[in-house]
């Protein structure tokens, strides 16, 4: 991190994880370029999970190169009498693997779905219809960064 006085410590870092809505997970896509997606996700022991179909882009590129890097961006704030916004962004770099085992595949879809389905919502039968189409991605984050900027 070049400009260390913006730096976040790392607790407000996983907070901002817990909290944010959607991230931006970007690979190393077809002819090495980069290639990144916005995508929902929940962090927890170290890891961010994410899901997608058996097939695409995505699950190309990770099964090609399991580097991988994960942004997420809080909401902006703008203080009292400012016309400019403070935001606070996070950055996780790490190695991404398909989840294989079935039964963890299944909880942490439970988990992903906790996070963003509405209350009442059947789980278990977009479980059912959906689960096994679904490839459940694990990030293992072994490094991470946060900054607060002054957007003026």
């Amino acid at each position: 991190m070049r400009r260390v006085r913006q730096e976040l410590p790392e607790e407000e870092c996983l907070e901002i994880l817990d909290k944010a809505p959607r991230g931006f997970l970007s690979v190393i896509g077809d002819g090495g370029y980069p290639y990144s997606v916005p995508i929902n996700f929940f962090r927890e022991d170290g890891n961010i999970y994410f899901h997608c179909a058996r097939e695409g882009h995505k699950l190309d590129a990770v099964r090609s190169c399991d580097k991988a890097c994960f942004t997420v961006i809080d909401e902006p704030q703008k203080e009292p009498g400012d016309w400019w916004y403070h935001v606070r962004s996070v950055i996780c770099f790490g190695r991404i693997s398909e989840v294989s085992d079935g039964q963890v595949h299944d909880a942490l879809l439970r988990k992903l779905g906790q996070k963003y389905f509405p209350e009442g919502y059947d789980m278990e039968e977009d479980m059912r219809r959906n689960a096994p189409r679904t490839v459940v991605l694990r990030f293992r984050i072994e490094h991470m960064t946060g900054k607060r900027v002054k957007e003026k």
